[in-house]
C-alpha cells in the first residue's frame, strides 16, 4: 500500500512523535534519553498553542499505522521551521521523507513564509540528501556533544 499524509491531531499522534524518535534515535545512532526529552519539548510547545495559520504538523500512516512525521513551525513573520522529520525504517524506500518535506515547505509557502530553515546533525545523511534534493544549502556548521555522543550541527535554510 501506499503511505499517506494526515495533519497530526488524533489520539496517541502526539506521544507516537516522542517514543518514536527516542526509540529510533536510540537504535540507529546510540542517542540517549535527552534527545527524546528535547523531541518532548517540541511536541509539548507546538500543542501548547500552535498558530493553526502558520504551524502544522503531519503524521504519515501506512497500513494504519505511524511511520513518519513532521512539523512546520514559526521562526519569525518571514521564516518558518522545519522540526522533527522521521520515517520509521519499515517506510523507508517509498520516498515518504521526501513526500513529508514537500508537504512542509507547501504549507509554508501557502502560510505566507519567505524561507524555511532547519537544523540537524551529520549523521543524518538521508534527511540531508532529501533537504539538499529540495533546495535547501547548508549555511553553518558546529561541533557539539549532544544526547550522549559527538556531533556536527548543521544549519540549512531555502527561499520559498
Amino acid at each position: 500500500m501506499e503511505p499517506t499524509i494526515r495533519s497530526i491531531g488524533q489520539p496517541g499522534d502526539l506521544g507516537w512523535v516522542v517514543m518514536a524518535h527516542g526509540e529510533q534515535y536510540a537504535r540507529e545512532f546510540g542517542w540517549d534519553v535527552s534527545f527524546e526529552a528535547l523531541v518532548a519539548r517540541i511536541v509539548a510547545d507546538w500543542a501548547g498553542g500552535h498558530d493553526d495559520a502558520g504551524e502544522a504538523a503531519w503524521i504519515a500512516e501506512l497500513d494504519g499505522r505511524r511511520v513518519g512525521c513532521v512539523f512546520c513551525v514559526r521562526e519569525d513573520e518571514r521564516t518558518a521551521r522545519l522540526r522533527i522529520l522521521l520515517v520509521d525504517p519499515a517506510a523507508r524506500g517509498q520516498r515518504l521523507g521526501t513526500r513529508l518535506v514537500r508537504t512542509c515547505l507547501e504549507f509554508a509557502r501557502a502560510a505566507g513564509y519567505q524561507r524555511m530553515v532547519l537544523w540537524t546533525n551529520h549523521p543524518l545523511a538521508a534527511a540531508r540528501a532529501i533537504y539538499l534534493a529540495e533546495g535547501f544549502q547548508l549555511t553553518g556548521e558546529e561541533p557539539h556533544h549532544s544526547y550522549g555522543v559527538d556531533l556536527v550541527g548543521q544549519t540549512y535554510e531555502v527561499a520559498l
